[in-house]
């Protein structure tokens, strides 16, 4: 994660799309438009998926299985769905590369957090 990260921060600067520390107001001018674009993103993630569930409906409406018409679809839409993806995380490293945080260990520290954490019926999330 840490290549990625460096790698991240590298091209963000050749590319010309760091998020902007000049001053505060560029800087909250920066981060909601960076913001505003992940989101953007994630809808399109929402898109993929939304095709997915469509193909699966179509194919079982003409009698194949729905998990091999679930299997079917999700292969056709899997390379614009990683796309999509891709483009979440390039938005989330840019806010990581932003503030200073270090993408591996907040990863890795909250997802041992999350395993630590009851769940709502009191049983821990993995045993």
């Amino acid at each position: 994660m840490k290549e990625l990260q460096s790698f991240m921060r590298e091209y963000q600067k050749e590319m010309g799309w760091e998020i902007s520390d000049e001053n505060y107001a560029r800087s909250r001018d920066s981060l909601l438009n960076n913001y505003m674009l992940l989101t953007t993103e994630v809808a399109e993630v929402a898109e993929e998926l939304r095709k997915a569930f469509n193909l699966v409906r179509e194919y079982a409406e003409e009698g194949m299985d729905e998990e091999l018409a679930f299997q079917l679809a999700s292969d056709q839409v899997k390379e614009e769905l990683g796309k999509e993806l891709a483009d979440c995380l390039a938005y989330l490293i840019k806010f990581y590369n932003f503030f200073g945080i270090d993408l591996e260990e907040s990863f890795y520290g909250k997802m041992d957090e999350v395993r630590k954490r009851r769940n709502k019926d009191g049983s821990l999330a993995e045993k």
